[in-house]
């Protein structure tokens, strides 16, 4: 008689519960590598007639790539292998316990069974993942807590804003959410390694390292149609505004639903974000890093050059930026080719700025490398050690005559309060340590050298050593500017430019100011204000100059980055220039989240979302946008109406959450005069 085909219980429940992947709502088994699962079938003969087992994944599975398995039933499992041991029997059923090796290619598999000489039996189908508990698996974490917080938390919290001015938004990282282990295994058959090589390229899979490399190329749309597209511009039309959005799942979605065309648009904390989602939910351990004053140094001399005219304005210059704060990821795993001390945080950058290899792709380089300044080590260390490392030079540079004269250098400006979540709270942690030593420190300038060294920059005949022009003189003066008040939108600016004369005879000075609106990279956009004054300060004389930008000289110039920066070149006459500059970083007004009662699994519960208008002006077109892992489906947008001067909002909307524990509601507000208004409320869902 024709065997039956075999129907599989594949114990979602229980398998689940052990692997650690019951937040993915899926039909299918999804399990992790290097740790045995559980499944029951029937319509199999006897097992006394030598069951063999199938596993194969990839479009040709083969032995020689470790993309296909066969193994029959044993009495104990190989650590080595893949190996079934028998559970139990039963005339019509056999239960069956699979295991898989530490290093097994991840990825969805077919699963076959074949019993004496008859052709094998589908079983189904079932997606491996990485096991960061399991300490075979190169990327175990020992720590439960990290590995709570760095693979199964949904929410996240991304620093932003400048180093003098640290500011946060939640983001919904959602890897568990509906179909998005789907897309991230789309994801990897997207990429251009897999589209040169599919069969090598998915027998590299069982290596988190290089999934981390293609995977910080597939997040951005250069060279491979990649799931989003960056734009820097302060233009964002055809798409959505870089900063509206609160979560990963709406864009990877989308990417999907769109047949994998980009989707518009991503800055740096897009790019990070997104990549988070991915790895979280593939299981290898990832975080968010945020890090403040951040050098972009294109031509990899680990320097950045600044060039201003005489009126003080920046000029687009050269390749070079520093942007106010730029977002990579961390991923957790060992590094076998470099060796132990290597292992642990790798830094990933999936924002397209410089090419390597070829294409936009970046890491993972080895943290404890970028801190030893061995800066050769796989991969782009020069890149990211320059983006925490590199010195800054700020040059006058005169259009007429093409000349550039050196204004000052610094070395204490780039890579400050590298930033990131807390486990298990809402707070930030500084990891600027674990990058570099102290700022200024002897041992910090020592490790500069070396990596300068390393990159062949410290012969005689290097081009970035210092020429004629570079030498610096002692400035006559120093400046800085100062806040007074309040730094929001919708409120007066006011600054202090505060000037003081270091030497004992008296200084004439003519003071060219600007203040631009800015990217939060620094680009210029629109300019607000300028204005200069002449002044003699007295020996050794401090003075201070009240500057007073209102509300409408900079309302419509503002970026959605809500960015200025404030400029003044001070010529001193028979001395040299000195630069003074700040970068500001505006608030927006707050908004307030209410959840109205207990919120219970399945039930209906209240949030109530309160703004006020701050301005004495009405506001139009507002928005609502709110999201949140297990509170809700998907991104709810509510219509608001116009809101005159002073006037306060209440808006209701309902929530049913689905599962327990403590989430997190996300709420974005936007209207014509403020962008992007963002807060997070953290709700405990009993059963």
């Amino acid at each position: 008689i024709a065997a039956m085909q075999p129907s599989t219980d594949w114990h979602l429940k229980e398998n689940a519960r052990e692997h650690h992947t019951s937040k993915f709502s899926s039909e299918e088994l999804i399990v992790r590598r290097g740790q045995a699962f559980t499944i029951t079938f029937n319509g199999a003969e006897r097992p006394e007639q030598n069951l063999i087992f199938i596993a194969e994944t990839g479009p040709k599975p083969s032995k020689a790539t470790k993309t296909l398995a066969t193994f029959d039933i044993s009495s104990t499992v190989s650590k080595e292998g893949w190996g079934a041991v028998l559970q139990s029997s039963s005339s019509s059923s056999v239960s069956i316990s699979i295991s898989s090796p530490h290093n097994a290619v991840i990825g969805r598999y077919r699963l076959s069974v074949q019993s004496g000489s008859s052709s094998p039996q589908s079983l189904g189908t079932f997606v491996l993942l990485f096991n960061p508990w399991s300490s075979g698996d190169d990327v175990f974490m020992p720590n439960t807590a990290e590995c709570e917080e760095y693979v199964l938390e949904e929410f996240g919290i991304i620093f932003a804003g400048n180093k003098n001015h640290i500011s946060s938004f939640g983001w919904n990282f959602g890897q568990f959410q509906g179909d998005i282990l789907n897309i991230c295994l789309a994801i990897m058959d997207r990429s251009l390694y897999y589209r040169q090589d599919p069969i090598t390229d998915v027998s590299h899979r069982h290596d988190p390292r290089y999934l981390g490399r293609v995977l910080s190329a597939m997040v951005n749309a250069n060279d491979d149609q990649g799931v989003v597209l960056g734009n820097w511009s302060g233009k964002y039309e055809g798409g959505k505004n870089p900063t509206s959005w609160t979560g990963s799942g709406e864009i990877l979605q989308s990417w999907k639903k769109s047949g994998f065309k980009p989707v518009k648009y991503g800055q740096c904390w897009v790019f990070a974000a997104v990549l988070t989602t991915v790895l979280r939910c593939l299981g290898i351990p990832t975080r968010t890093i945020t890090n403040f004053s951040s050098a972009h140094d294109a031509d990899g001399n680990l320097r950045v050059d600044e060039f201003y005219d005489a009126d003080g304005n920046h000029l687009e210059r050269g390749a070079d930026s520093v942007w106010n704060f730029h977002v990579w990821n961390e991923s957790w795993f060992t590094r076998n080719d470099l060796g132990p001390s290597y292992s642990g945080w790798q830094v990933l950058d999936a924002t397209p700025q410089e090419e390597s290899g070829g294409i936009y792709q970046c890491g993972p380089a080895s943290r404890h490398a970028i801190k030893e300044g061995e800066v050769e080590l796989d991969y782009d260390g020069p890149f990211v050690f320059a983006e925490v490392n590199a010195d800054c030079m700020y040059w006058n540079y005169d259009s007429a005559t093409g000349k550039k004269t050196l204004i000052f250098s610094k070395s204490t400006e780039i890579g400050a309060s590298i930033s990131t979540k807390a486990v298990g709270r809402d707070a930030r942690v500084d990891v600027t340590r674990d990058y570099k030593y102290e700022e200024g420190s002897a041992k910090e300038r020592e490790i500069f050298k070396k990596a300068r060294k390393k990159l062949g920059l410290e012969d005689k005949f290097d081009p970035t050593a210092p020429k004629q022009e570079e030498v610096e003189q002692e400035p006559d003066i120093s400046g800085k500017f100062k806040v007074a008040g309040s730094l929001e939108v919708g409120k007066d600016l006011n600054l202090l430019l505060v000037l003081e004369n270091l030497q004992s005879d008296a200084k004439t000075v003519d003071v060219n100011m600007t203040a631009w609106s800015t990217l939060y990279t620094r680009r210029r956009v629109n300019q607000i204000w300028k204005d200069s004054l002449s002044v003699t300060l007295a020996p050794k004389e401090e003075k201070q100059f009240p500057i007073k930008i209102k509300y409408p000289e900079y309302q419509q110039q503002l970026t959605t980055d809500k960015t200025i920066q404030v400029t003044a070149l001070c010529h001193v006459k028979d001395g040299i220039q000195v630069l003074v500059k700040r970068n500001i970083t505006l608030d927006n007004p707050d908004i307030d989240i209410q959840v109205l009662g207990e919120a219970k699994v399945n039930k209906e519960v209240v949030v109530e979302v309160a703004f006020t208008n701050p301005i004495n002006e009405e506001v139009k077109d507002c928005v609502l946008q709110v999201e949140g892992s297990d509170l809700l489906q998907g991104v709810l947008e509510l219509r608001i109406p116009p809101l005159k001067a002073s006037e306060k909002s209440s808006t209701r909307f309902k929530l049913i959450p689905s599962e327990a524990g403590p989430k997190h509601l996300l709420v974005n507000f936007f209207c014509d005069k403020f962008a992007d208004i963002k807060t997070f409320k953290m709700v405990n869902v009993i059963n």
